[in-house]
């Protein structure tokens, strides 16, 4: 005679899961393989959007015309249901290098600094470490951290799950670059070297560590938000002096997968 499916030690087990991730918040990480579920067949199915300035000129009407094109992909997205709790939603857009000046941070010319959102955990001792780990590779390199800004959000808009899981977000500028066609290069093994540092780390809230983009020429804004809450949720993104020529936006649908704040799109290129 076949077991059943989910039988009383399916379930046992089950509970016993459930205790262990009770300390964790909701929709932080993924569950172990149990039953039916295994993480390897997880697959989405969402909404993307893209517009370019063919003559590569760049503008706030065009970062505008992409946040109404993620607006209108709602449909593509899902959401918890108190229609606050995003699957996720985010946009990739060119570095702002006059926003930026505007923000009184004194970077070098374009191409000469790298820039990009991180996911850092709330825990202020936590959030130092990860911070000393993240200086120090970037000095190894040669490289400074030129400065981190504390990015501008607004949290009254998350749903329950999103605002239990939310991050604190903060901007790196790197600078010290002498050759800029070798400093995305640069910038990628430093990601590389801080996030599997991190990982092998007794830092207890590393899993909440995510570099969202890390670049000379990209960055990207994006959460465990609905495709209407992007614009809302980073006062950035409607700020007239925020240009660009290229956006490429998200709107996620996690079908059979978990939604999380790093597992919004856009992914770092």
């Amino acid at each position: 005679m076949k077991e059943e499916l989910f039988n009383n030690e399916t379930k046992r087990k089950a509970g016993q899961q459930g205790k262990e991730e009770s300390q964790h918040p909701v929709y932080q990480r993924q569950p172990r393989q149990l039953g039916l579920y295994d993480a390897e067949n997880e697959h989405d199915a969402c909404g993307v959007g893209m517009l370019v300035n063919i003559h590569g000129g760049k503008s706030h009407e065009l970062v505008e015309s992409a946040l109404k094109v993620l607006e209108n992909m709602r449909h593509r997205g899902a959401e918890g249901a108190d229609n606050k709790t995003g699957d996720g939603a985010g946009i990739l857009l060119q570095i702002p290098h006059e926003f930026i000046l505007l923000q009184g941070i004194p970077v070098p010319e374009k191409g000469k600094y790298g820039t990009g959102l991180l996911f850092l955990p709330k825990d202020e001792k936590d959030q130092g470490a990860i911070l000393s780990i993240i200086i120090e590779e970037i000095e190894k390199e040669g490289l400074t951290l030129m400065h981190l800004r504390n990015v501008p959000t607004c949290s009254e808009i998350l749903g329950e799950s999103a605002l239990a899981n939310e991050p604190d977000i903060k901007q790196i500028f790197i600078t010290g670059f002498t050759e800029s066609e070798t400093a995305d290069r640069k910038l990628y093994l430093i990601r590389k070297r801080i996030e599997n540092k991190v990982r092998k780390s007794d830092i207890a809230t590393r899993e909440d560590f995510y570099v969202v983009s890390l670049s000379t020429k990209n960055i990207i804004y994006k959460g465990m938000l609905s495709s209407l809450q992007l614009r809302g949720y980073f006062p950035d993104l409607t700020n007239p002096y925020f240009t660009s020529g290229i956006a490429l936006v998200h709107s996620r649908f996690s079908t059979n997968t978990f939604p999380t704040w790093g597992l919004a799109q856009p992914f770092r290129l």
